[in-house]
């Protein structure tokens, strides 16, 4: 099938949609919704259709017009140049209706769990996991986007062993899934007295955050245990057994919090968290190619696994996956300039799905 002929399909079935959601008597039922979500999903397609076959009419029209024997000098010379910028335009429509055509990510659109944990590197991989839980705060307070820290802990000098956060806004999980994976940092520790570079690494995990259909978590597989809550260097944070650890007895995930003074809401955190991870779980095991590629981006937190390095004395960032090194880190670490990062992330991804397309 032809693009045009796919193209008139989409616009027919839009139409459908349309006619099918003005009929429906009850507004309150799933099935309403669904098709409401299926009619403005299409909506930015049909437009830029819209767009597209206008274009493809003002060529016809201008060639024709070009091809006039007595025509008028200026108004020859004002076709012509019309005429280029339409044939310019024609390509940018078709790529991104094709990538709007593309099968979507049904987590897109979700808010995420993030979790960022220290790998090897000892006191260092600690302070840097600091560092980029630091990073995705800035960047969705840029996004305006809602930042809600889950679960802290604490090395005792200013960084994580690790870090969890629930981010929602819009389009969360089409942006940040690609920080999912091992990143290194090489600098000069604060506590290294000879100026010599380390290097060190901590895991990121984006997971997306699933809706109470997505997973049902019966109460009789969980095991719940209280505990009294500890600080930095075994300080005790109050003197209540406030903290929850709660372990999910058929996939064995083990999820604990301790922030709160209140048990309930450090229960409730916990239960956020676990339902992200077994949803995770269940993504990857719908889509084994997933699976690998998650499993070889996160690894172990080894070094020598990583997704992108993070280079103090040349104040660069390199993302691997596709060969992009930005002199920006102050800003990228700023989250000011992560959007570039993602962007090309973004850029080569559409591109691979297109290639794979076609």
């Amino acid at each position: 099938m032809n693009l045009d002929d796919k193209l008139d399909r989409v616009v027919s079935h839009y139409e459908e949609l349309g006619g099918l959601v003005a009929q429906y008597q009850d507004p309150s039922s799933p099935d309403y919704a669904r098709l409401m979500k299926e009619y403005a999903d299409l909506s930015p397609v049909v437009e830029q259709i819209e767009l597209l076959r206008q274009s493809q009419q003002e060529l016809t029209d201008l060639t024709g017009l070009l091809e006039e024997p007595e025509q008028d000098p200026e108004m020859r010379a004002l076709a012509e140049d019309e005429l280029l910028r339409v044939k310019e335009r024609l390509p940018v429509l078709e790529r991104k209706i094709r990538l709007l055509l593309l099968p979507k990510d049904a987590a897109d659109d979700r808010n995420v769990i993030l979790e960022v944990r220290a790998g090897t590197g000892g006191d260092e991989a600690g302070l840097f996991a600091a560092d980029l839980f630091r990073m995705y705060q800035r960047y969705a307070e840029l996004h305006g986007w809602r930042f809600e820290a889950l679960g802290l802990s604490d090395t005792g000098i200013g960084g994580y062993k690790e870090a969890s956060a629930a981010i929602s806004g819009k389009g969360v999980f089409a942006r940040l899934k690609y920080e999912s994976g091992v990143h290194r940092v090489q600098r000069v520790p604060v506590t290294e007295s000879g100026g010599r570079i380390h290097t060190s690494a901590a895991t990121v995990a984006v997971l997306p955050e699933p809706e109470d259909i997505d997973v049902e978590i019966d109460d009789k597989d969980l095991r719940i245990d209280t505990f009294r809550s500890q600080g930095a260097g075994g300080q005790h944070v109050n003197t209540t057994d406030s903290a929850v650890r709660i372990t999910h007895l058929p996939s064995g995930i083990v999820v604990s919090c301790q922030d709160e003074k209140s048990q309930h809401k450090n229960r409730a955190k916990a239960m956020k968290v676990l339902r992200a991870r077994i949803y995770d779980a269940k993504r990857q095991e719908q889509d084994e190619a997933r699976a690998e590629s998650r499993r070889v981006q996160v690894g172990s937190g080894d070094r020598s696994e990583r997704i992108r390095t993070y280079n103090f004395p040349q104040g660069r960032v390199s993302d691997h996956r596709i060969n992009l090194t930005l002199y920006k880190l102050d800003k990228v670490l700023g989250g000011e300039a992560l959007d570039e990062v993602l962007e090309s992330l973004i850029a080569e991804d559409e591109a691979a799905r297109l290639a794979k397309a076609e």
